[in-house]
């Protein structure tokens, strides 16, 4: 049976079985085993100390409970019986000991299944542990005796759940990580993937158009093409390194790349060149002292132009103008995109709403900042984000 058709409880205490290490199995039998010799085993050798052979037998009753202690992880359930049984023998032997003393053991493996197994599983060891509460109160115990072995019970039990509870939580935070990280990745690919392609496409467009008449030209726009894809190759590599499972099995070439300055506000001139090898006038202007801010903050200015500037290649009809402004004021990042490009007749504000818009919104969400796009009163199309200062010394 594959994974996929296992029900998610089984899944779950898989999961949750495979997590402990052999020395945290072994720390668990030796403190549960002690705790079972120190308490039953204790109260066996007091009240069994006149009863001749019941002695030696509810001993080695106890000591076969500690004994099947040391697979209550790999097998609760069994586990549970033996302790069960040995235990209602122990106290039918010696009834002086009380009937939650004697199922101790009993208890501790409840404990253990209730936190390793599927609850529809642990709620059945619960009742059955349940059934003997008439022997209790039969044997004298009275309601005390019923009320305290009842409690015990129900504590074991409960004790598993919130261990159990522990680490659902703790399962969910590292998926809802995953999943987290996972969306930064298709992020980073999308805004790489996306700029170059758009650029390269537009770029081979007008090297046909001129191949004949201007080959120079032609070869200009080739050669930014393969400038390019050169540069998007190596933010891929950077980023897949990233997650590779050794950072230093990259080869020599690998670790040129890693010494190569990543994606930032300070190659923002390279990213303009890109853009202008397809015909298209960009400015870039710049106010404030950019020194010392955050490379969180500086990824995001930089991956909000690199779209921008994508979307106006891809998208702006009849543009051949944009302008690029970045600043710093006061407490936040200012960056500023438009184009000249027309509106389209029925364009809204909302207008764009696709997967680059909601890449940058996400990426200034993510850093604190707020982001607005859409066309202006006089056409054209701007963004304008807003991210705060993050500086580091």
């Amino acid at each position: 049976m594959d994974r996929s058709s296992r029900r998610p409880g089984d899944v779950f205490a898989g999961e949750a079985r495979s997590e402990l290490s052999s020395r945290a199995v072994r720390a668990l039998w030796w403190g549960s085993a002690g705790l079972v010799l120190a308490v039953p085993g204790t109260a066996v050798l007091v009240a069994g100390a006149e009863r001749g052979w019941r002695l030696p037998v509810a001993v080695a009753l106890v000591l076969v409970q500690v004994c099947a202690l040391r697979w209550q992880v790999r097998a609760p359930v069994a586990v549970l019986a033996v302790n069960a049984a040995t235990g209602l023998a122990v106290w039918t032997l010696l009834p002086a000991v009380s009937l939650t003393g004697a199922l101790l053991a009993a208890q501790v493996a409840l404990c253990v299944l209730s936190a390793t197994r599927p609850r529809r599983a642990s709620v059945w060891a619960l009742a059955a542990m349940c059934v003997p509460v008439p022997l209790a109160f039969g044997a004298g115990g009275g309601p005390a005796g019923v009320t305290v072995y009842l409690l015990a019970v129900v504590l074991a039990w409960t004790a598993g759940q919130w261990r159990r509870a522990q680490r659902a939580r703790a399962g969910a935070e590292m998926r809802r990580a995953v999943v987290e990280e996972r969306a930064r990745i298709a992020r980073e690919v999308h805004d790489v993937v996306a700029h170059t392609l758009s650029v390269m496409v537009i770029q081979a467009g007008a090297a046909d158009d001129v191949f004949a008449e201007r080959p120079d030209q032609a070869r200009q726009a080739l050669r930014a093409i393969e400038s390019g894809a050169r540069s998007a190759l190596g933010e891929l590599r950077l980023l897949l390194q990233a997650f590779g499972p050794e950072a230093g099995e990259a080869d020599d070439g690998g670790a040129r790349e890693q010494r190569e300055p990543g994606p930032s506000l300070a190659r923002l001139d390279e990213l303009a060149d890109t853009v202008r090898a397809s015909g298209m006038t960009v400015s870039v202007h710049r106010e404030g002292a950019f020194e010392g801010l955050s490379a969180a903050v500086g990824l995001a200015a930089y991956r909000i132009v690199q779209e921008a500037l994508t979307n106006t290649l891809r998208h702006a009809v009849g543009a051949d103008e944009v302008g690029v402004c970045v600043s710093v004021e006061g407490e936040c990042v200012t960056v500023s995109v438009v184009d000249n490009g027309r509106t389209p007749q029925g364009r809204s504000d909302a207008a764009g709403a696709g997967r680059g818009l909601l890449g940058m919104r996400e990426r200034a969400r993510l850093v604190g900042g707020s982001l607005r796009a859409g066309p202006l009163p006089g056409g054209g199309f701007e963004v304008a984000a807003r991210l705060p200062v993050e500086r580091v010394s």
